[in-house]
């Protein structure tokens, strides 16, 4: 079994450098993928609330406790909190959610999901009669604070942020009492993130690459959009390595060592995703992918209504 490479967060804390993740991973199929998964050696699964797959997650992760395949210090667990939830009297009581439904007494991390603050109460995309996503006057400064409260109480032993632009991560910066271990965005060569990778470095924040496969299953691809998988730049790279697409893109992202979260239900791919360790893209490789660079965004999140939206500035 392959040996994962650790990061070191700025609290001392240390992550696996790949994890599976489970976004749109239909909950009659999450159980057994993360069953799987575990078999093969990952030590770090990503969640999150609105995945709405955090029951059946629990239910791999027990099954595996049971069986000593697994303690529970033997591995990661992510989970994220969503934009209903920014309120900061609701943050304790949404983490109490995610670690019920995993089973667990603590995640080993935490996250603000995005940093758009949506109407509480209600519906998980609270809509106008516009069909326009309805915000919260929440300030994600206010949120962050409650986040921290949470480390204190040893409800989680890291928190950061995911999807924060570079102005976003500054405020929280000046802000935070424990700092962000991580801020967790979308990067595939598509949308390499350099300029924010290299800011959140400066701060001490570690990255977390989450698509990095392009997401060739998200519900809104149109027929025609460009795909990674079939980029024949990529393939020729993946052919001289005896390699395949898939694998060159993780590699990508380790080997600019970001954590890297790709998703698969199927075994021979989550095996086949896990079976990076035992070759290294070489400096040219890793800036002719690096040249593929055309912000091509493939997550936007709503309406760019929001206040909040991330995805306005430069990066």
């Amino acid at each position: 079994m392959a040996t994962v490479p650790l990061v070191v967060f700025n609290n001392g804390h240390t992550c696996p450098i790949i994890g599976l993740g489970t976004w749109k991973s239909k909950p009659g199929e999450v159980t057994q993928a993360v069953k799987d998964a575990i078999d093969i050696g990952y030590r770090h699964i990503d969640c999150a609330h609105i995945y709405g797959n955090e029951k059946e997650v629990g239910e791999a992760l027990k099954v595996k406790m049971e069986e000593g395949k697994i303690k529970r210090e033997d591995i990661f667990i992510t989970s994220k909190l969503w934009c209903t939830y920014h309120r900061p009297d609701l943050v304790e009581g949404a983490l109490k959610t995610t670690l019920d439904n995993l089973g667990l007494d603590y995640l080993d991390l935490y996250l603000i999901h995005w940093p758009q603050a949506f109407k509480e109460g209600g519906e998980e995309f609270p809509l106008d009669e516009n069909n326009k996503v309805i915000p919260s006057p929440v300030d994600y400064i206010d949120t962050y604070k409650a986040m921290e409260n949470l480390v204190d109480k040893g409800l989680t032993r890291s928190i950061g942020i995911s999807n924060f632009n570079k102005k976003q991560i500054d405020r929280v910066m000046e802000a935070a009492r424990i700092k962000p271990a991580v801020n967790q965005i979308e990067v595939h060569p598509y949308l390499n993130q350099s300029k924010l990778f290299e800011h959140c470095k400066s701060h001490g924040i570690a990255v977390t690459a989450y698509s990095p496969l392009g997401s060739p299953d998200r519900p809104w691809a149109k027929p025609g959009d460009p795909t990674l998988m079939e980029d024949q730049r990529l393939k020729s790279i993946a052919e001289r390595y005896s390699k395949t697409v898939p694998q060159i893109l993780i590699r990508y992202a380790i080997d600019r060592s970001m954590i890297v979260i790709p998703k698969s239900v199927t075994k021979s791919r989550i095996q086949q995703n896990f079976d990076v360790f035992n070759f290294q893209l070489s400096p040219e490789d890793l800036e002719l992918i690096g040249s593929l660079e055309c912000n091509g965004r493939l997550c936007m999140m709503g309406d760019d209504h929001h206040p909040d939206y991330p995805f306005h500035d430069e990066y």
